[in-house]
């Protein structure tokens, strides 16, 4: 059974950092692209970073020069580094994985960006 497991949400004021975590089991995270989503209330869950089994990453234009996405294939978890963070980074954020034509989420954390 495929599992997700995010960790690190928090309260943070305009400007901090935070680093998200994931940790997937029950696949051979090495195979498989993983990807970062976020949702407010009221809107459609957002795509935020992928970063590819090889490393390559790529980001939505909101984010792009303050999170960063990266993996350890040896310990199968995936961070998302978030730097300068903004209120509007307020968000559930989600670790995903699509296997084939199953798609696979974490229970999400709640980042908080507030003074």
């Amino acid at each position: 059974q495929v599992q997700l497991v995010e960790s690190g949400g928090g309260l943070v004021q305009p400007g901090g950092s935070l680093r998200l975590s994931c940790a997937c089991s029950g696949l051979t995270f090495r195979y498989y692209d993983m990807t970062w989503y976020r949702q407010t209330p009221g809107k459609e869950r957002e795509l935020v970073a992928t970063i590819t089994p090889g490393g390559s990453t790529t980001y939505a234009d909101s984010v792009k020069a303050r999170f960063t996405i990266s993996r350890d294939n040896a310990k199968n978890m995936v961070f998302l580094q978030m730097n300068s963070l903004k209120p509007e980074d307020t968000a559930v954020y989600y670790c995903n994985t699509k296997a084939g034509p199953f798609d696979y989420w974490g229970k999400g954390t709640l980042v908080t960006v507030s003074s």
